[in-house]
């Protein structure tokens, strides 16, 4: 087992490059060497893993540009955890402050939107409920995978003209309300909704009741597309 001060020094060195104390090569020049091309194979590893969690991104910036912002990313973001699913959050809040993109302001609106995609992706299973039984149901309880995330830009819109095969045209303007959830065929939805049954779905997800949600706005559309999509689920897993 590593001692924890070496993989302090270790994680150090990979950050500012210093050859950590410790290691045993037969000649000190090599190291730096050796040293050098693992701390470059980490970078590119972890460049790709931020572009695979990121490809609207990376596509909207292009491959090039997107891996010199990635290692600003990594640098002043590296990763904490071995699990790299968990790696990535603070990517749409550091595009905010990232000068060299400050003429695109719909990037973290997008990069929030990706990101919210893998926590969708990543969600824990729950048991859907047959459509008969949800007259039975007071307080309904959503999938764990869904979220409604409010867009400053229109975000659901770039990302879907951003998809493989599309051109990239966007004619919407203004904000835009994603739902997202992670369908049986485990693909993850995405789709733009109106404000008033964004409204309903999160009175649902703050655990209110069905007849309280529904005072909100029509309930009967919202509960078609959470009932087809097997959204509205029984208490266990």
């Amino acid at each position: 087992m590593l001692r924890p001060d070496f993989t302090t020094v270790f994680r150090a060195g990979l950050a500012n490059g210093t050859v950590p104390a410790g290691t045993s090569p037969d000649l000190p020049q090599e190291a730096a060497q050796r040293f050098a091309v693992y701390r470059n194979n980490v970078a590119h590893s972890l460049s790709q893993a931020l572009a695979r969690r990121f490809p609207v991104i990376e596509r909207l910036v292009g491959s090039q540009f997107f891996a010199a912002m990635a290692r600003e990313f990594i640098a002043a973001h590296p990763p904490i955890s071995p699990v790299l699913q968990e790696w990535g959050g603070a990517f749409p809040k550091f595009l905010e402050g990232f000068a060299p993109v400050g003429g695109l302001p719909y990037l973290p609106a997008v990069a929030g939107l990706e990101w919210a995609r893998g926590l969708a992706y990543h969600a824990a299973d729950a048991v859907p409920i047959a459509p008969e039984d949800l007259h039975r149901i007071e307080r309904p309880r959503l999938h764990p995978s869904v979220r409604v995330l409010r867009c400053n830009h229109p975000a659901v819109s770039i990302w879907q003209a951003n998809q493989p095969g599309q051109d990239g045209r966007v004619s919407a303007r203004g904000h835009e309300i994603a739902l997202i959830w992670r369908k049986p065929d485990l693909s993850v939805g995405t789709m733009s909704i109106p404000p008033l049954q964004a409204a309903l779905i999160e009175a649902l997800l703050d655990g209110a009741t069905l007849e309280a949600a529904a005072l909100v706005t029509d309930p009967v559309p919202v509960l078609g597309l959470l009932l087809r999509e097997n959204l509205i689920c029984t208490t266990g897993v």
